[in-house]
Parts: C-alpha cells; structure tokens; sequence
C-alpha cells in the first residue's frame, strides 16, 4: 500500500484480503501501524511522526523491517500467496526498501497507491475509523481530529507519489484516485495482479443495503430433497407475499431484485410486484447423480459418496455435479456486480446464499457450508468501515429446517484417501441416474468421425464393471482417439 494516512489504505487492505481468501487465495494483512503500538505501548502526539524525529525514525523503521520478516515467513513457510503490506510507503527510500527485500526473496510487488484530496471524504475517514483506533482511546473528538490533521502534515512534507512516466515506470502499480473516481494501471504482470485491478475497479463506498434470503419453501424442501426444480409450497407462497410487504416497509429506493434461473426462486420474485433479473450462476449447487434424492437414498445408494461429503464438504465434488470450492468460482462475477451496485435484494439458494455470506462476513472455507441460512428469514447487511453489520429478520413464516450440522467425522477433517475436488471419486459404481450433461455415448452418437476409424478392437466398449475413475479415463481416451484424424486434417 502507498498513501498519506485517512487514504483508505487500510479499507481497502481488509477488503482485498477478504475477498482474495474468499476466492480461495490464502492473503494476510501486515498492519505497521500494529506492530508501531506494540513497540511504543503509549502514544503521545502526532511528534512521533516527523521527519525530523530520529529516535522515532528508527523505530519505524524496525517495526516496517519486523512486519516483513513476518511476510517472509508467512510466504516461505506457512502457505501464504499473498502478503498485504499496509502501510504509508511513502518516500522513495521506503518502497526501495521493500523492492529490495522482494529481490533478495524472489517475491513479485504490486503497489496499490490511494490518493485523495477531498477534504470531506478525509475528514469522514478520520471521524469514522481513525477516531476510535486505540492511539486517541479516551481523547475528547476536537484535540484528536486535530492531532490526527498534524500527523498527515508530517507525512506530506516527504510524500513522493508514483511515477507512471519517471522513476517509477517500470513498477506494477495501480493508482485509485478519490475513492474510484478515477484509475491509473502500470504494467499489469500476472492474473492475479490482473484479478486485484478488476476488483478495485469494481468497489465503492457509498451506503447500500443487500439483502440476502433464500427462496420459499418449496415442495422438494418438505420431502427432504435437495436440487431439483419443484415450485413453492403454501407457506413458501406465503413467505413471498410476506417478503414483499417487507421490502415495502424497508422504503428502499432503486432497489434491484436479483433471482436465479430456477422456479422456486421466481415464483418468489413474482410477488414482490417488481423487476427482477435472472442469474444462471445463482442456481442451487449442482448436485450432480444425487439430485432430486433425500440425504438418506444418497447415503443407502451411494454411501462412499456420502461419507466423502461429510469429511469436507466445502472440496467435495458431487459426481457429475459441483463442490463449494467450484461455486464460490461461479458467483464471483455476482460479487463484482453487488459490489459495484446499491441496493440489492438477491434471492437464491442455501448453498449459493451461504458462499455470499460468507464473502461478507469473511468466513473461511471450513465454516461456510455450515453457515445458518434459515427459510423465511432475510439476512439485512450493511457494509461498514472494515468489515459488514448483519441483521436477521424472521418473517414469521414457518418452515422446515434444512440446515444440517457438521459431523462427528467432518470434525476430524479429510482423510487421506479424500478426494479433493477432482471430477471422480477414486471408486464409485457406475450410477444409473442420467446427469444433467449429456453422456459421452450421446456425444459419441452425434460425433461426425467414425469411431471404429481410431480405437483399436481390443479396447473394452463396456465399462459397467469398472470403477468410476477408470470408466472417465478410458472416455478421455476415446475421445481424444476420434479426434486424432480432424487434427491431423487441420494441421494439413
């Protein structure tokens, strides 16, 4: 981070991290300002920070020096991909200084500088964070805010900004100039440089509300069934008439309805009486060969599957289906758009809702498939200075309870045989039920090249017996076999 204090850096720090993590990037905030008051137990005045102050000089100094041993450490050592160096970085000795510790460590730098010269958006900053940080803890509002003013007078007197076209043309950087009224990217290198720039072009700080909730009951929800396309009970459709005499009440304005493709979902939108916009990546997860079944056929007809599912339900992967780890990839562009949005009403699904809030309440992999998302209850958040305010309102609707807590043996953790997230389970009888893609006969059926053309006669062409992993290798080899000629005719 590069800027003056009341910049937002540390806003932006904690969003980035959050939302990094959330997208299954480990990343970790180095706050010097932490390690500043851990060194220098009380504060004094803003004297502390001029130039001319060498004791003081020092010390900040060695405290920037120990959050980057700490980096080290967590980038070398502890798994890290990431390391969010929040500080002011503000002269060109300091930003050497960490060039030069990214050399001698073989890390990447990618700069994020915040400039801003609006009086009214500093003085919101200071009175709304920089107030309540234990520096100024039992200090009257007027001496702090004017204490606080002279620390950044300290700080501009030695400010050397980024230089896209001088010194500094050859660094990574991206520049938000007033809170993202405006945008300055140099030499973008990676995607995940590429991923942060998109994201903060995305981010505001305006008040909004979003609400989350889950559609109404539905009549697969009675029966225990999970996926599928049922339509909503009699209290589900009760739920709707309730959602919409709530939002009424709420008085918002401009406010946008979002759904998924999926019937229950609509029929709820439908009476609230306003537009809505479909979202295919807010469908329900997919529950791939055990959709439309209840938790007790999936664990009497598939019970490896089952017990797979319970040691870590966040990288289980359904066969033919989807994980949580591969939802949370198809509701990131929903991040973006609420993100960039106002006030937003999004009605989904249990396992969609608790991978959005999860993104909000910056809750890790382990606990978002157990987050509680209830029936007929809407989740009100408020974005806030670093981090989100969460309100649960229970419409008074009853309905059945779908939340499944996590087990005995989820509690112990995968197991060393689990299958993290790949296509198939290492053996798992041929299901009968279709999935929701076509089969590879049907694509072999459809297929313009002949297959007797390029697999050899001994191949084996029936598969019932063979486990689920060899029966998915042997296809991609089919595959690739009749593909064999149209590549050779492209290549001529």
């Amino acid at each position: 981070m590069v800027g003056l204090p009341a910049r937002g850096k540390t806003y932006i720090s904690k969003k980035l991290t959050r939302y990094l993590n959330w997208a299954g990037v480990p990343t970790k905030v180095f706050n010097v300002g932490e390690y500043r008051r851990e060194a220098v137990k009380q504060y004094s005045s803003y004297e502390f920070f001029r130039p001319d102050n060498e004791v003081a000089m020092k010390v900040r100094k060695q405290c920037a020096l120990a959050a980057l041993t700490d980096v080290e450490v967590y980038l070398k050592e502890e798994g890290g991909q990431i390391a969010v160096f929040d500080a002011t970085n503000t002269t060109r000795d300091r930003r050497d200084m960490i060039l030069s510790f990214v050399k001698e460590n073989g890390f990447k730098v990618f700069f994020i500088e915040s400039v801003c010269d609006d009086p009214n958006v500093i003085a919101t900053n200071i009175m709304e964070v920089k107030l309540s940080c234990p520096d100024y803890q039992g200090c009257n509002v007027s001496d702090a805010m004017e204490d606080f003013l002279k620390r950044i007078s300290c700080y501009k007197n030695s400010y050397q900004p980024l230089e896209p076209d001088g010194y500094d043309k050859d660094l990574s950087f991206i520049k938000v100039i007033d809170v993202g009224r405006q945008f300055l990217v140099n030499r973008v290198q990676d995607h995940i440089q590429s991923k942060i720039v998109y994201y903060l072009m995305n981010i505001h700080v305006q008040p909004r509300t979003i609400y989350l909730c889950r559609h109404g009951e539905s009549e697969y929800n009675i029966k225990g069934r999970i996926g599928g396309d049922s339509g909503l009970s009699s209290r589900g459709k009760k739920f709707a008439m309730a959602l919409s005499k709530f939002l009424d009440e709420q008085n918002l304005k401009d406010l946008k309805v979002w759904t998924s493709q999926l019937k229950r979902t609509i029929q709820t939108a439908e009476a609230l009486k306003m537009p809505y916009e479909q979202w295919k990546a807010l469908n329900e997860i997919d529950a791939g060969v055990c959709e439309d079944m209840t938790y007790e056929e999936i664990k009497e007809k598939f019970p490896e599957e089952y017990e797979l599912r319970e040691q870590d339900k966040y990288y289980y992967r359904y066969p033919s289906g989807e994980s949580y780890q591969d939802l949370v990839q198809r509701l990131e562009p929903v991040i973006m758009e609420l993100e960039r949005q106002g006030n937003v009403l999004v009605v989904c699904h249990q396992a969609v809702m608790r991978c959005l809030l999860a993104y909000f309440l910056d809750k890790s992999a382990d606990e978002m498939p157990y987050l509680k998302c209830p029936l007929h209850t809407v989740l009100k958040l408020t974005p806030v200075a670093y981090g989100c305010k969460v309100e649960s309102v229970f419409l008074n609707i009853e309905a059945v309870n779908t939340h499944r807590d996590r087990t005995e043996e989820g509690k112990k953790g995968p197991s060393p045989l689990m299958r993290r997230n790949s296509i198939t389970p290492f053996a798992s009888p041929e299901p009968l039920k279709k999935p929701r893609m076509g089969s590879f006969d049907e694509f072999s059926a459809s297929s313009s090249v002949d297959a007797s053309v390029s697999m050899p006669s001994e191949m084996p062409t029936s598969l019932s017996a063979q486990p689920h992993l060899a029966r998915a290798c042997l296809r991609a080899v089919f595959h690739y076999l009749k593909m064999f000629p149209l590549l050779i005719l492209r290549r001529t």
